[in-house]
């Protein structure tokens, strides 16, 4: 008896093909509907996204990080450059794991007042890249507050996100680094830029020209955290001075450098923008 003919494969269950060139319209369309429909069946209403850097870490892995440095410096016989410049990078490192815990303090504070906000659906969740760093910092201050909190990861060969602090449930790893930037403008009702590197000021640039150009669609404030940091590495007024901004451009930014600082100007930026009746 001849044995049935193979079924053809089901064109959404063909692998091959949705992972093929053929089939990238598709993948980049769910990245866009499969987060779209977990925020709303979550009833995720908007974000507060976190940015800064990956390499930031806690204050007891610094200080290791320190000693086990200058152990190594003293033990050798013939002190190398190498081995300074290991006790160099520890210190800045050292010098830096301040913000990792700030940035735990800020989102407790603002996944707080989040919670104590009345409605259906949950408002203002800390939102963050979901990798390490300040990343990890933003979302284990929201757990320690029990609170729901985001994480946008993406597919990189050298950096690993799903930090442990993520809500299983708001947990995402993006291929398409564009769709993953959309997830955080379109829900985000204010950022946080801790200080970073590359990623971080791609971020926080692109997020400024489209306020500045008037395509954001809605007011969002900025707090730029860490004055000590950027003021070095950052000098806007020089792009006043040479006039590719104006001076009210830089009204776009609120400099602190203290998480009270941050979350009063946060709590009142939003409850003026989005909660005080219009």
């Amino acid at each position: 008896m001849a044995s049935s003919p193979e079924r053809p494969t089901k064109a959404y269950k063909n692998l091959d093909f949705l992972t093929s060139r053929d089939g990238r319209s598709l993948r980049i369309l769910s990245e866009y509907l499969e987060p779209l429909a977990r925020f709303r069946r979550y009833r995720v209403e908007d974000t507060i996204v976190f940015f800064g850097s990956a390499r930031i870490v806690e204050q007891s892995q610094a200080k290791t990080e320190l000693r086990a440095a200058r152990a190594a410096l003293r033990e050798a016989k013939r002190p190398s450059r190498r081995l300074k410049d290991a006790v160099s990078a520890a210190q800045t490192r050292a010098k830096l794991c301040r913000y990792y815990d700030e940035a735990v303090e800020l989102a407790r504070l603002l996944t707080e007042w989040s919670k104590s906000l009345k409605g259906s659906k949950h408002r203002f969740l800390v939102c963050s890249g979901g990798g390490p760093g300040i990343m990890e910092a933003a979302n284990r201050g929201a757990a320690e507050a029990r609170g729901r909190t985001v994480g946008l990861g993406i597919s990189l060969p050298y950096e690993q996100t799903g930090n442990p602090y993520i809500s299983r449930e708001l947990e995402f790893e993006f291929h398409y680094f564009f769709m993953r930037k959309f997830w955080f403008v379109y829900l985000a009702k204010a950022l946080v830029v801790f200080p970073g590197g590359f990623g971080t000021m791609d971020e926080l640039f692109e997020i400024l020209t489209l306020f500045q150009t008037g395509k954001g669609g809605k007011r969002m404030p900025v707090v730029l955290y860490g004055e000590e940091f950027w003021n070095e590495v950052l000098d806007l007024k020089a792009l006043v001075r040479w006039g590719t901004i104006s001076e009210d451009d830089l009204q776009l930014l609120h400099p602190s450098s203290t998480p009270e600082d941050a979350f009063e100007f946060l709590k009142s930026e939003l409850t003026r923008l989005y909660l005080e009746p219009a």
